[in-house]
């Protein structure tokens, strides 16, 4: 097996000190978002044997696996992240498989560069995501009825969100949400930051169930998506609580450290809270309009003591093992490749011991045994 060397992005939205209070290091001072492990090409896991996504090129079934290499090409198909947000990341959606082969080659036929702003489809692969809470972590997740979003919406006693209510209360349930979300990214910008501005002063003075959207106002003063948020459930995760974000499925993080994991995919479609670029017409293409539990998952235990989250797709299994001190170290050995990260206490993986937030990849087939005191997720495929 590999220790992983990897790379920290510092996005705007992260906390400065989350990942550092994992790694026992001092902050830098800067936000640090996200850690990513595995072979995505724009910030590869380093080795010994040099970039992960360069060990695997060389010999991609020796690296994952016949199995692995005949279901999802040569390629690592998942990536592991640990997330740390202190502001919200961007509401967006991700398509589905056949939306994103068809998306990604009419953008190339488009001869649209793939760095291109505008550019929505950067790859032709879907982008199911889980998110495993380290901390108490707040989302949003999927619609909610039009009925409770009408709720929260007059609750406000804000004039300019009553033509909302009376749409969320007109219509079946998928023409309403649609036809709100079209109006709200369609509205005017002036007449919709003048809105958003007074629907965060009312949310600020309210406060309950409000909160997290003053909260959001104040991260993206005068923005349409603070009002498409308002359509979505509010989501609190606890430790060891996971979403599993599905196509077509709107979503946003807000706050907390987690443990991500995700296709290997840059497709997204966003919402708002961005300055990036929103292509209304293609995002309500992709949006999946019906309302819906956001679905927490705890882990499932089996006899072995691995906790698995469950999710519907292939490219990615998570679980995690609480291992005690003292006990015989458990043989995770697999047919498929496996990145196992330590989140807490130590962690002997074969001959590295990791500390939290260090991690290493396993070849397929290579033996794996690890032993505690410690926490350790395991991420891998389904064959």
């Amino acid at each position: 097996m590999d220790r992983l060397d990897n790379t920290v992005r510092p996005y705007a939205w992260g906390s400065i000190t989350a990942i550092p209070r994992l790694l026992g290091v001092e902050p830098t001072g800067e936000p640090q978002a996200e850690m990513w492990m595995g072979a995505h090409p724009g910030a590869p896991s380093g080795t010994a044997r040099g970039p992960l996504n360069q060990v695997i090129d060389q010999a991609p079934e020796r690296e994952l696996g016949p199995a692995a290499v005949a279901k999802f090409g040569p390629r690592l198909p998942f990536l592991l992240k640990i997330l740390a947000a202190v502001a919200p990341l961007s509401l967006q959606v991700h398509p589905d498989l056949a939306q994103a082969k068809e998306g990604y080659e009419e953008e190339e036929r488009r001869g649209i560069p793939i760095d291109a702003g505008h550019r929505n489809y950067k790859d032709a692969n879907h982008k199911p995501e889980l998110i495993c809470a380290l901390t108490e972590f707040d989302g949003l997740c999927g619609f909610r009825s039009p009925g409770a979003a009408a709720d929260l919406l007059a609750g406000l006693d804000v004039d300019s969100l009553k033509p909302y209510v009376d749409l969320l209360h007109a219509h079946p349930e998928e023409a309403a949400l649609r036809e709100v979300l079209t109006a709200v990214l369609t509205a005017d910008r002036e007449e919709m930051a003048h809105t958003v501005t007074e629907t965060a002063a009312a949310c600020a003075r309210l406060g309950g169930a409000y909160t997290p959207y003053a909260g959001i106002a104040h991260h993206y003063p005068g923005d349409p998506g603070v009002i498409a948020a308002m359509l979505l459930n509010h989501v609190q995760l606890q430790p060891g609580e996971a979403l599993f974000l599905g196509a077509g499925v709107p979503h946003a993080y807000l706050s907390g450290l987690g443990v991500e994991i995700m296709a290997n995919s840059d497709n997204v479609l966003r919402c708002g809270l961005t300055p990036k670029h929103v292509d209304v017409p293609e995002l309500l293409r992709i949006v999946r309009f019906e309302a819906s539990d956001p679905g927490v998952l705890r882990p499932e235990a089996s006899p072995d003591g691995e906790e698995v989250y469950e999710t519907p797709i292939d490219e990615f299994r998570l679980s995690r093992y609480a291992l005690p001190a003292g006990a015989a170290p458990r043989d995770l050995t697999r047919a498929t490749p496996q990145i196992l990260l330590c989140t807490a206490g130590t962690v002997q993986a074969g001959e590295f011991t990791l500390s939290p937030g260090e991690s290493v990849f396993v070849p397929a087939a290579e033996h794996a045994e690890v032993s505690g005191p410690g926490t350790i997720f395991r991420a891998t495929v389904v064959v």
